[in-house]
């Protein structure tokens, strides 16, 4: 479901509710975040985990507007996962004292080798346009996961192993997704 504008408190009314809705969302993306070897984490989104970060940049960049509230619900809203499909934002982490701009060189066309793999299938990231320039990536990336029936029949399935797997040349890393952050994932596909 999307998210409205009457779901979003706005900056006044965000304030006084921040620090336990921030907590509440911590604790959620404990079962959504997965590090894919040292490099890569990614946050798989839901309706609070965007919610939130509406929230949090209408704060941080003080919108009170109507038409750029609409806006920025509007652009989180293209993250959503629905009934075919989970999303998730994708963080390079680059440690400090390395050179940014060589580390996110080297990953120029990991939009190519990101999959989720979900028992027996395996997904292929699509990953929003425009983060990519010849010489380096963006450090953070929204994708998303389209899923076939089967592969979603399966995510709902307890037990199923789950998966992401990277396998860029410069960067090969697979992480296996525990029964928690499964059965959260399979939640977004009935929300």
């Amino acid at each position: 479901m999307k998210i409205e504008r009457r779901d979003i408190l706005g900056p006044r009314r965000y304030e006084p509710a921040r620090d336990d809705l921030r907590r509440r969302v911590i604790e959620l993306k404990k079962h959504r975040r997965v590090s894919v070897g040292d490099r890569v984490s990614l946050v798989f989104e839901n309706r609070a985990t965007l919610t939130f970060q509406i929230e949090e940049m209408l704060r941080a960049e003080g919108i009170v507007d109507e038409a750029k509230t609409q806006g920025e619900i509007d652009v989180y809203n293209e993250l959503m996962p629905d009934a075919d499909a989970l999303s998730a934002t994708l963080f390079v982490e680059i440690p400090q004292g390395e050179d940014a701009r060589a580390a996110l060189g080297r990953l120029v066309g990991l939009d190519e080798h990101v999959a989720l793999v979900v028992g027996s299938h395996r997904i292929r990231a699509a990953f929003a346009p425009g983060r990519q320039e010849a010489d380096r990536i963006s450090a953070v990336q929204y994708t998303r996961y389209p899923l076939p029936a089967a592969a979603r029949q399966a995510l709902r399935t307890p037990g199923t192993p789950v998966a992401v797997e990277i396998d860029h040349p410069a960067y090969r890393h697979r992480a296996e997704l525990g029964e928690a952050m499964r059965a959260s994932l399979a939640r977004d596909l009935d929300a």
